[in-house]
């Protein structure tokens, strides 16, 4: 017999099958990964619901998108999902019009039957909006950044003229509205996932589980571990490079350093700032830097006497030695907090440096608001962040300050949901917080902190409510006029200087650590971490 008849004879089904296991097996091989290794969990998984930068990295920088987008320079907004706007000659009226054949995202369970179209604007914006709407008081209704901002006061309706063009239309003019339409709560869900997931009875899944049309499909989370992604590979900007994105929950700063040295993270959140001297030195990874759009602030509850006396918490803050607190908390790597505008964002002109401790004018201060004896609570940000890289630390040096003045000071140790739930009903008489800029606009940047509306759902800490200071930040909003912008924003400083619900601290620099085979990650004033993009040596 032939040899060659002797041979095992495979079925051509088998080796097909084969063949295609063979091939699937080595595009597997090659699917490039990156880990993210990230300081927190997420509060939740809608922007839209959420303040917390962990929610925004994990959700509207990788799965969402909007309506409008700033460009690579960070000032001028572009297109993205809407092609095109006009705006009314009289600014009440906004004309979006959509681009085509934009995808959704698959999820467990749903499949969209359709692209993108008016009727997911018009869900997403009047979800937050419409008291009425079936969608608002899911998974708590509160909607910090859409109502920080005002927008629940100026925005009257937002409707579908057709399947691709959405109008906004407002109250009042807004000049500063495009400039909103870029933040994460403007991240555009679909209204088709929203509609199966209220049929299934099971609406709260749209903000655990989210559907989007980014770069990145979601899918699974694990609270305080991990939540993984998959690229999308109809993206309209065209499919990322990366295969697949990991988010590996790390608290500890040092520990996340260790496992970018060892190879187990490719990228990582929040470096402790010991630790950026030996990162420097370090082979195996690069070190971008970018000056800071953001605060480290010491928020003074004004709804507790006596803090609810202003000469009180001037002299409180008159007797921190702020100087210190940047050498030793932020180890020299921060820019001095002279206002609660960040370095970028209109202090020029301001001195460079806060002034020393006065204790002696501190404790005159006290005197003539009649204070004998002082305890307090200071309750420090159980997170590290890099515009607050030691809360702990920070909340030490400032009862050491006080005690100097004759103010006793307890610290008060709470976990990330203890720290913000309790803080935004006002059980802290002082609290360490800060704040990161999703705009270039320093009114954009204080109102969902500072303003009235932002005291109402307890985003702004201080729950100090001044009318005249929201005027200031809605005028300075609606004028194009440089010059006059800079004069509202200087007396708006004014008046958080003479008020003093809250002492900036500082801005930070952000630092970016990588593996050296990361390709093109982006950095920018305002933070956050985007994966569009990133590459793989």
């Amino acid at each position: 017999m032939n040899r060659r008849e002797n041979r095992l004879k495979i079925p051509t089904h088998l080796l097909a099958l084969l063949i295609f296991m063979s091939a699937a097996s080595e595009a597997a091989a090659q699917a490039k990964t990156l880990v993210f290794c990230s300081q927190e969990s997420p509060d939740i998984l809608n922007p839209q619901l959420s303040l917390d930068q962990a929610t925004f990295d994990a959700t509207s920088r990788q799965v969402y998108d909007r309506l409008v987008a700033y460009g690579p320079n960070g000032s001028e907004i572009e297109p993205a999902l809407a092609e095109s706007w006009e705006i009314s000659a009289d600014g009440l009226r906004y004309l979006f019009r959509l681009r085509r054949h934009v995808t959704f995202h698959e999820a467990r369970g749903f499949s969209p039957s359709r692209p993108l179209d008016a009727s997911d604007i018009v869900f997403s914006f009047m979800r937050q909006l419409d008291e009425r709407h079936p969608y608002h008081f899911v998974s708590g209704g509160k909607y910090p950044y859409f109502r920080g901002l005002g927008l629940d006061e100026v925005i009257a309706s937002v409707s579908a003229e057709d399947d691709h063009t959405v109008i906004f239309r407002l109250k009042s003019p807004l000049p500063g509205l495009l400039g909103m339409l870029t933040l994460d709560f403007a991240s555009i869900l679909s209204a088709e996932y929203a509609d199966a997931m209220m049929a299934a009875g099971t609406p709260e899944r749209v903000d655990w589980e989210p559907v989007g049309t980014g770069p990145f499909k979601f899918v699974r989370y694990e609270r305080d571990a991990l939540i993984r992604y998959v690229s999308n590979p109809t993206y309209w900007r065209g499919k990322t490079p990366l295969d697949n994105l990991i988010f590996s929950i790390v608290q500890d700063a040092a520990i996340r350093y260790q496992k970018l040295h060892d190879g187990e993270c490719d990228v990582i959140a929040a470096p402790d700032a010991a630790d950026i001297p030996a990162m420097q030195l370090d082979g195996k990874v690069t070190l971008s830097r970018q000056i800071a759009m953001d605060v480290g602030y010491l928020a003074f509850n004004t709804r507790k006497p006596p803090l609810n006396d202003r000469r009180v918490r001037q002299a409180l803050a008159m007797a921190i030695d702020r100087p210190a607190i940047l050498k030793r908390v932020y180890q020299d790597l921060g820019h001095p907090a002279v206002t609660m505008f960040p370095h970028h964002a209109g202090s020029d002109g301001r001195p460079s440096w806060p002034p020393p401790p006065d204790r002696e004018g501190a404790r005159r201060l006290l005197e003539d608001a009649g204070i004998t004896v002082l305890e307090l609570e200071i309750w420090p940000s159980p997170v590290a962040r890099p515009y607050l890289p030691d809360p702990r630390r920070a909340a030490e040096m400032i009862r050491e300050d006080w005690a100097k003045i004759g103010v006793k000071a307890e610290i008060v140790t709470a976990s990330g949901r203890d720290f913000i739930k309790k803080t935004m009903v006002a059980r802290h008489d002082v609290a360490l917080f800060g704040w990161i800029a999703d705009t270039m606009d320093p009114s954009m940047f204080l109102s969902p902190i500072l303003g009235c509306a932002a005291a109402e759902t307890g985003a702004n800490r201080t729950f100090w409510c001044n009318a005249t200071f929201d005027e200031l930040l809605r005028d300075a909003a609606n004028t194009r006029d440089g010059a006059e912008r800079a004069v509202l924003h200087e007396t708006a400083h004014t008046l958080l200087d003479t008020e003093m619900p809250v002492l900036p601290i500082a801005n930070s620099v952000h630092y970016f650590p990588a593996a050296s085979d990361v390709l093109n990650m982006r950095t920018t004033p305002l933070g956050g971490h985007y994966f569009y993009g990133v590459d793989r040596k």
